[in-house]
């Protein structure tokens, strides 16, 4: 337990150290510094986390008693879905592979692969072990198309009804997700151009019927409801890039241009966007913005991901961009940070989530 900017805090989990280095270093190569000198002992020790954190992928972790159980017969058994090749939330300890962080790990090792200092100094990943990877996501499609986080759907919304939590919605069955959809297609995608010949079919159809399902869960004014962050602003990049990674062309996509009018609608006049826990509880973007522990209205993280959702939908709208990234160069502290602000991310509905990183 421990007091935090914005209140009395607990640790639920063993940490987001694996999804946060995937996002960091796809910052790191989208901005081409990968091989900068400054950076190469930074991008080579993530790299060789990845590495070594890729579950039942390793020789340390084939060796343990839990590969013993990663045979069909065991996964059948005990009702246990694929695990090998996928990417944890945190570390291998952590064991679960989730379509998200293996999506976003795949495409962290796909973005640093051909980095020279990685080429010199890090451990080597195998083509055989980004298969697997895609092996996993694969497996995790919905039959409505998207993608659940855990496990694919296996029951019905009336189990909800059994729930025995008092924190978390939404739990008694895995569902298709915003933002799982969205890194699995963007995962899907980078993985084809540098493979285009393993299960191509399959890698096609999975990004055509991710795609279709990104538009049917689109609201009429152009938003999704985020689940795992708080809360539009974080589904509409999701929502946004998942689009364009599977074949929407942002210059004429429908639902790309409704969902860039949407985040517009709700920038403030001091150039950032601002929610809080309430869109997630209330389901509506937040009335007041961030009110609380905010910058009038405004916080540097739903302002970073409106931005990315713009950028990725090649928003026509420069100047409310320009506007945007001037907030968060305002924004910024001597250090290179940013002030942490309100709760950035949710988990199951209901349950906060603080994400220092983010």
């Amino acid at each position: 337990l421990w007091v935090a900017e914005d209140g009395l805090k607990m640790q639920g989990y063993n940490g987001s150290q694996c999804w946060d280095l995937s996002f960091a270093t796809q910052a790191i190569a989208e901005a081409r510094l990968g091989d900068a000198a400054y950076l190469e002992d930074c991008v080579v020790k993530a790299w060789n986390y990845l590495e070594r954190t890729q579950i039942l992928s390793t020789e340390i972790s084939q060796a343990s008693p839990a590969y013993t159980h990663e045979d069909a017969i065991n996964r059948e058994k005990y009702f246990r879905h694929v695990s090998k090749g996928g990417w944890p939330f945190s570390t291998s300890a952590h064991g679960w592979p989730i379509s998200d962080c293996t999506a976003e790990g795949l495409k962290s090792v796909l973005a640093l692969r051909n980095l020279q200092c990685v080429t010199k100094k890090g451990t080597p990943i195998s083509d055989a072990r980004l298969c697997d990877a895609v092996d996993v996501i694969l497996a995790l499609q919905n039959a409505d198309g998207g993608f659940a986080t855990y496990e694919n759907n296996r029951g019905y919304g009336w189990y909800e009804w059994l729930n025995p939590s008092e924190v978390f919605g939404d739990i008694m069955i895995d569902y298709s997700y915003v933002e799982c959809s969205m890194a699995s297609n963007g995962a899907l995608a980078r993985f084809r151009e540098a493979f285009p010949t393993h299960r191509r079919r399959e890698v096609d159809r999975a990004l055509a019927r991710g795609n279709a399902f990104l538009k049917s869960i689109q609201r009429a004014d152009g938003s999704w409801y985020g689940s795992w962050g708080c809360c539009f602003t974080y589904a509409g990049w999701f929502g946004i890039e998942g689009l364009v990674d599977s074949g929407e062309d942002p210059s004429t996509s429908e639902p790309v241009q409704r969902a860039c009018a949407f985040l517009l609608k709700h920038q403030r006049a001091n150039g950032g966007w601002g929610e809080d826990f309430t869109s997630c509880f209330d389901k509506a973007y937040a009335v007041d913005g961030m009110r609380d522990y905010g910058d009038d209205g405004s916080g540097v993280v739903p302002t970073a991901w409106a931005l990315l959702g713009l950028m990725a939908g090649r928003c026509a709208d420069e100047a409310a961009v320009k506007r945007g990234v001037a907030y968060l160069e305002r924004r910024q502290l001597e250090s290179g940070d940013w002030p942490q602000e309100g709760i950035a991310g949710v988990f199951n509905r209901a349950c906060g989530i603080t994400y220092t990183a983010y």
